[in-house]
């Protein structure tokens, strides 16, 4: 089977790729640089006997190189569909967690946002949980949550325009809210944005948020009404988060990656960005540097 291997070095790093046993037993279709500069990465292309083994020999002998790597298969990997999760992930902060430091409550509302984010507690009771310690805060707190704390994470803009210059249809899709899915995905350059809704009136929020709530199963469900409505199979999806309510859309995917993930998420998911920026996800479907679309 023709598999593509893919590593990843970001500019921090002093890291070099080490004898791999694995790759000395594959044979070598086709080799590539795809950055040489401040980042550094290279791509192969393998005829393996054994995928699932050539990845667990990898596995180890990169275990504690400060790396990013990706194995996949060969055919395909420019993905058509790229569904994101956006707070901790396109974006540097979890939106919610930054509202309540507005109402002094910052600390304990992010403790069980990570209890969610590691698969501790159900979704959608955390989501109302939280969503209820704000009821009468004032609307204008969004918008200063937004103007003073969401900055998109290194690589974002550049990994959703490069896809979506290339024809893939990109759809941010968050267990947050439509506040901040609207302008994130406008900033970054997603076709569209799923978010849940914070239910206010009179300038204040009422501390319930609109049912059904978006989580996990929603999450995988946009995935597929996606990709039927591309008329495409989930094999050429690609979808990226880093906590719990992330998982079944990344499992579901074509190339599910873990960016700076839970390890929860970490451990399921097809590959992990740990390092490198968001342009990892562009190198790991093959894209050369000098292809990305950037401002």
């Amino acid at each position: 089977m023709q598999i593509a291997f893919t590593y990843v070095v970001p500019p921090a790093s002093s890291a070099h790729l080490p004898n791999l046993k694995a790759l000395a037993k594959a044979r070598v279709i086709d080799n590539r640089f795809l950055a040489d500069g401040k980042t550094f990465a290279e791509d192969f292309v393998l005829e393996v006997d054994d995928p699932a083994a050539f990845r667990a020999e990898l596995a180890e002998d990169l275990a504690d190189v400060p790396i990013d790597w990706c194995v996949q298969p060969a055919e395909g990997r420019k993905k058509r569909l790229l569904v994101a999760d956006m707070d901790s992930t396109i974006i540097n902060v979890e939106c919610l967690d930054e509202i309540a430091d507005y109402a002094g409550k910052k600390a304990e509302i992010a403790e069980i946002t990570e209890r969610a984010m590691r698969g501790e507690l159900e979704f959608e009771g955390a989501l109302r949980e939280r969503v209820g310690k704000l009821k009468g805060l004032a609307t204008t707190a969004l918008q200063q949550a937004y103007d003073e704390r969401v900055r998109l994470n290194p690589g974002a803009r550049t990994l959703v325009r490069t896809m979506a210059a290339n024809g893939a249809r990109c759809v941010l899709v968050s267990g947050g809210f439509t506040f901040f899915t609207s302008r994130v995905a406008d900033a970054a350059g997603f076709h569209d944005n799923r978010a849940n809704t914070l239910n206010a009136a009179d300038g204040a929020l009422l501390g319930t948020v609109g049912e059904p709530i978006l989580g996990r199963e929603a999450k995988l469900a946009a995935l597929k009404e996606e990709a039927a409505a591309l008329s495409i199979d989930l094999a050429l999806t690609l979808a990226i988060g880093d906590g719990a309510n992330d998982l079944a859309m990344i499992k579901a995917s074509g190339l599910g990656v873990a960016y700076r993930a839970k390890p929860v998420v970490a451990a399921e998911a097809h590959c992990k960005v740990d390092h490198a920026d968001l342009t990892a996800v562009l190198y790991f479907q093959g894209y050369a540097e000098d292809e990305f679309v950037t401002d």
